[in-house]
């Protein structure tokens, strides 16, 4: 018999988490961008039917970067318009610049994701600018989508430390990202891209903003950290969290970053907390066994292994 069946996690609720905490599920996207060999378009479109089907509503579908960078984004026009998309549910893109804008533009998206770096030298390897150009590139992107009607969310990188400068100044993060929600973010998505931080370091960024309601965390597990960073970013007031689903992903222009914190785990211990995520568990572990098939190896999530025996 297996550990839900018999009532297992625990719900186990505890004063200041938020009630519910909003998943924004990165798999499609930022778990499968790194992957060596390219993933049919319709693997792809059966993954986000699936991971709708669990229960999870906002899917980050594809990229509009250039075919040259991430070959296995693509089929990003092809996949879009395959999409059989569900009720309630968003699928937004990630846009690195105005060209990209004008590709998500035709295909008639309607929420996008643009990628900043709270450091110099990520900036000039992932975006081929300085720090303080990016927001240049940036701000008109972000004003004529919001133009346009559609919703903008902020990634900011290397937010808790960098592999070529090591330990990142809070106050420089403060200022990239309050730069983008200035600009029109609506959202703005802190990201541990090598999974070096740990949970003070994780709570003290998120008090240093202020007001956390625009706040989301995105967390890499290199170091096993992810879980417990994830619930100081609750305690310190964020309620939504992305997550890849099986633990697939990495960064393309960083290469100590590991794998993104598994939806599966982030569930489990929402589940144990009592607070209000939405997803059904077992179909999302189903899910995951099903994509790691696809890709010919084992999830490296610990709660698909454990549940799927």
């Amino acid at each position: 018999m297996g550990a839900q069946e018999v009532g297992l996690p625990e719900r186990v609720p505890a004063g200041g988490l938020p009630p519910r905490v909003e998943i924004w599920e990165v798999g499609a996207r930022d778990g499968l961008q790194n992957e060596s060999s390219v993933v049919p378009v319709e693997v792809k479109l059966e993954f986000l039917d699936r991971l709708a089907g669990a229960g999870l509503t906002t899917l980050e579908a594809t990229s509009f970067v250039h075919p040259k960078w991430v070959p296995q984004l693509a089929d990003a026009e092809q996949l879009l318009a395959g999409l059989d998309r569900h009720d309630g549910v968003r699928y937004p893109v990630l846009v690195p610049n105005d060209r990209g804008l004008n590709r998500a533009l035709d295909a008639g998206v309607d929420h996008i994701a643009i990628f900043a770096s709270a450091t110099e030298t990520f900036a000039q390897r992932n975006l081929n600018s300085t720090f303080d150009d990016q927001f240049g590139m940036f701000e008109p992107v972000v004003t004529r989508a919001r133009e346009e009607g559609i919703e903008v969310r902020g990634y900011l990188s290397m937010c808790f430390g960098d592999p070529w400068e090591g330990v990142v100044d809070v106050e420089q993060v403060v200022r990239a990202g309050k730069r983008l929600l200035d600009f029109g973010c609506s959202q703005l998505s802190l990201g541990d891209t090598i999974g070096v931080a740990t949970t003070n370091q994780v709570t003290r960024l998120v008090e240093a903003f202020g007001d956390t309601s625009p706040l989301a965390v995105h967390f890499h597990d290199t170091y096993g950290q992810a879980l417990a960073n994830t619930e100081a970013a609750l305690r310190a007031g964020v309620s939504t969290v992305d997550s890849s689903a099986g633990g697939l992903g990495g960064c393309p222009y960083a290469e100590s970053a590991t794998g993104n914190l598994a939806t599966e785990d982030l569930v489990w211990l929402l589940e144990g907390l009592g607070v209000e995520h939405g997803v059904d568990l077992g179909k999302l572990v189903e899910t995951s066994v099903w994509m790691a098939g696809q890709l010919g190896r084992p999830s490296p999530s610990r709660v698909v292994n454990a549940l799927a025996g």
